[in-house]
């Protein structure tokens, strides 16, 4: 399934990184811990967090992730949402809380 296809399923609002909005999502990988993502997220894993820093961009461009999905409703800054943009890999937001939307996105990707 695509980014942009996850995005109008689950109502994501898209911060940055429009022009990566079609890549397929290989699954997802929820964590607040930088470190736990850099040692377990697989490539092409939609990463659900609650961070808003410029750090999990770096963290989502090494392990080559699909997109970056912020929960709670939280706004990335500014720094993150123009460095999105530079490398072309959505950021993406929600209002809902991270057990619910990985809940979701798994019921939508074992299809």
């Amino acid at each position: 399934m695509k980014v942009s296809a996850i995005i109008e399923k689950l109502n994501l609002t898209v911060f940055g990184g429009h022009q990566g909005l079609d890549r397929e999502v290989e699954g997802g990988y929820t964590s607040d811990l930088l470190s736990d993502v850099m040692g377990h997220a697989d490539e092409g894993q939609i990463w659900i967090t609650l961070q808003t820093h410029r750090n999990i961009m770096a963290v989502a461009s090494l392990k080559d992730l699909a997109a970056i999905v912020v929960v709670k409703g939280f706004v990335p800054d500014e720094g993150t949402i123009q460095q999105s943009n530079d490398e072309g890999l959505p950021l993406l937001g929600s209002n809902s809380e991270a057990f619910e939307l990985s809940g979701q996105l798994y019921e939508l990707l074992k299809k």
